[in-house]
C-alpha cells in the first residue's frame, strides 16, 4: 500500500498545498525556457502560493512543474507552512518547532526502511535507448544559466562498496545530454567521499537522482548528518513511519518508492564535463563555469503526469536558505547543546544566504561558566568550525537569549546597539570551510580554508548575566492588560 501524508507523499504534500492556498495551479501554457524561473523568483519574492506549472510549452505531455516548492509564505496561511509540512508539523508552526522536532529525530532510534514491490515510481519505466532527458521539461532558470537545470530540488542515491552506507544529499545537476548531467560532488560531501570510494577501485559509482520525493525524505538529505549515517533510518525517526523504498532497475540501489522521478545509472570515475554557470544560494551568478563529474543515466522511472520541484536560486529565502539553512541550524544546535555549551537556540537567518549562523545565548548559564568573551568565541568554534555544520557556515554571530533570533529586525538592532567592532570579531582564518561562499579570495577558496570568523553582540554585563538597559517595546514597555487591550480593540482604533 502506498504510504500517505504530506512528510511521505509528495502528492499528498501538493495536494495540502492546493486546499490551504499556498499553491495555485496554472493552466495556461507556460515555457520552461526563462518563463518558469521569472514566475519562481517573484513568487519567493512576494510570499505568493507555490506555482504549479500544468501546461509547459514544448515539453512531454503530463509533466508538470512544481516551483517555490518550500518557499515562505504570508503569514495569514503560516509563514512557514511548506517547510512545516515537509516534516510533518502543522501549517502555523515556528521555527522552533521544526528545528526542536529535527533534534529529536537525531536522537531518535533509526527506523530502516521497508522494501515494496508497489511503487507508483515505475508507473511508467524507460531504460538504454529509450532514455531521453532531453524530452522532459528541464527548465532554464536564469539568463545567466550555463545550461538548463535539472536537480534543484532532488537528491543523489549513492552507497559504499561495502554496502554499510547509503547516502541521500541535495546538489544541482545540470543537462548534459540525451542521458547525462554533470555536476559537483566535493570531496567534502558524502557523495563525493562515497564517489572517492568506487574511484579508488577503478570502477563506475553506482547512482541514482530522485525527484518529488516524501518531502521528509528531501529535508533528511538537506540536513548535515554525520558520516556514515544513513538519511533513509533517520526519517522513519522523523516520521514515525518506516519510508518504503523500491529497488532500482538495474543497480542494487532503493529510492523511495512513491517518488514522481527516479533516474539511475553510474558517475564516470574519471570523466568530466562544463557545468555553470548558475543563479546560486548566495544570491550571485558568476561567470565562470567547473570541469565535474559526468552522471550516466541508463534508466528513467517516473509516475504518471509527474511534478518535477524546482528551486530557482538566488536572492533569499529560497529552498536553500528555507531547508538547507534549518536543517543546518538544527545540527549545529543539537551539536553546540550536547558540548555543554550555553546555547538555547539556532538559526540560520534565511535573509543572510546561508552564509551566517546565529546563536542565542543564556546568559544566566552563561554566567556561570565564567568565560572570558574570548574564551567562549574560541569554544564556540572550536565545536562547529570542526564539523560538517560548521563547514558550511562561514560567520556565527552571539547575542543573548532576549533576542528573538528567528526576527532579522531583531538581529540587526542587536549587532548595530551590542557588537562593538574594536573588540567583539574573533577571526578563525585557518578553519575549514565551503570554497562557494562568495567573498572568499582565490587562494581562500582553493585551499578551502579561510573567511570564517565569530563576531559577539554579547554585552559585558551579559557574561555575568545581567544585561545593560531594558528594552523599549509594544512588548516590553506596557502592562500585559493593557497589551491585550491595544489587540482587542486594534480594529476599532482603525487598522485592519
Amino acid at each position: 500500500m502506498t504510504q500517505h501524508g504530506p512528510a511521505l507523499n509528495f502528492r499528498d504534500f501538493l495536494d495540502a498545498l492546493l486546499t490551504a492556498g499556498d499553491a495555485v495551479a496554472i493552466d495556461v501554457p507556460v515555457d520552461p525556457e526563462l518563463e518558469v524561473g521569472a514566475l519562481t523568483r517573484r513568487v519567493y519574492e512576494t510570499k505568493a502560493p507555490a506555482p504549479l506549472f500544468t501546461t509547459l510549452a514544448g515539453s512531454a505531455p503530463g509533466f508538470r512543474i512544481l516551483g517555490a516548492p518550500a518557499g515562505l509564505s504570508t503569514p495569514d496561511k503560516g509563514q512557514y507552512g511548506r517547510l512545516a509540512a515537509h516534516v510533518g508539523l502543522p501549517r502555523h508552526s515556528t521555527p522552533r518547532d521544526i528545528v526542536e522536532k529535527l533534534i529529536d529525530a537525531m536522537h531518535a532510534a533509526p527506523l530502516p526502511p521497508v522494501v515494496t514491490t508497489r511503487a507508483p515510481c515505475k508507473e511508467n519505466v524507460r531504460t538504454g535507448d529509450t532514455v531521453d532527458l532531453e524530452s522532459l521539461p528541464v527548465p532554464l532558470l536564469h539568463q545567466e544559466d550555463g545550461g538548463r537545470y535539472l536537480g534543484t530540488y532532488g537528491f543523489h542515491v549513492v552507497r559504499s562498496p561495502d554496502g554499510t552506507w547509503t547516502s541521500w544529499s541535495v546538489a544541482r545537476a545540470m543537462l548534459h545530454g540525451r542521458t547525462t548531467l554533470v555536476g559537483p560532488a566535493m570531496p567534502q560531501q558524502h557523495i563525493g567521499m562515497i564517489h572517492e570510494m568506487w574511484r579508488e577501485r577503478g570502477l563506475p559509482t553506482p547512482w541514482a537522482m530522485v525527484f518529488g520525493a516524501p518531502p521528509a525524505a528531501l529535508a533528511a538529505a538537506g540536513m548535515p548528518l554525520p558520516a556514515h549515517v544513513s538519511e533513509d533510518g533517520y526519517v522513519g525517526a522523523l516520521t514515525g513511519s518506516p519510508v518504503e523504498v523500491v529497488r532500482t532497475e538495474i543497480h542494487d540501489l532503493y529510492v523511495p518508492a512513491n517518488a514522481e522521478i527516479v533516474l539511475e545509472g553510474h558517475i564516470s570515475p574519471d570523466e568530466t564535463g562544463w557545468e555553470g554557470p548558475m543563479g546560486e544560494y548566495h544570491g550571485y551568478a558568476f561567470a565562470e563555469r567547473k570541469r565535474q563529474p559526468v552522471f550516466h543515466v541508463e534508466a528513467l522511472t517516473h509516475r504518471d503526469d509527474p511534478v518535477l520541484p524546482v528551486c530557482a536560486a538566488g536572492l533569499p529565502p529560497e529552498e536553500n536558505h528555507t531547508i538547507w539553512g534549518t536543517m543546518i541550524s538544527a545540527a549545529s544546535l543539537d551539536l553546540l547543546r550536547s558540548s555543554g555549551l550555553p546555547v538555547d537556540f539556532a538559526w540560520c537567518s534565511y535573509e543572510a544566504a546561508t552564509c551566517w549562523i546565529v546563536l542565542a545565548i543564556d546568559i544566566e548559564r552563561l554566567a556561570r561558566l565564567h568565560l572570558t568573551e574570548r574564551e567562549l568565541a574560541d569554544r564556540v568554534a572550536d565545536v562547529l568550525f570542526a564539523s560538517h555544520p560548521g563547514w558550511l557556515v562561514p560567520k556565527v554571530i552571539l547575542v543573548a537569549d532576549d533576542i528573538d533570533i528567528t526576527d532579522i529586525g531583531q538581529v540587526v538592532w542587536a549587532m548595530a546597539t551590542r557588537h562593538h567592532p574594536g573588540t567583539g570579531r574573533y577571526d578563525f582564518p585557518d578553519a575549514p570551510g565551503i570554497p562557494m561562499v562568495p567573498y572568499l579570495t582565490p587562494e581562500e577558496a582553493a585551499a578551502g580554508r579561510g573567511g570564517k570568523a565569530v563576531i559577539s553582540c554579547l554585552q559585558p554585563a551579559q557574561f555575568h548575566g545581567t544585561t545593560h538597559g531594558s528594552t523599549a517595546s509594544f512588548r516590553t514597555s506596557y502592562p500585559r492588560s493593557l497589551q491585550q487591550h491595544v489587540i482587542d480593540n486594534w480594529a476599532r482604533y482603525g487598522y485592519r
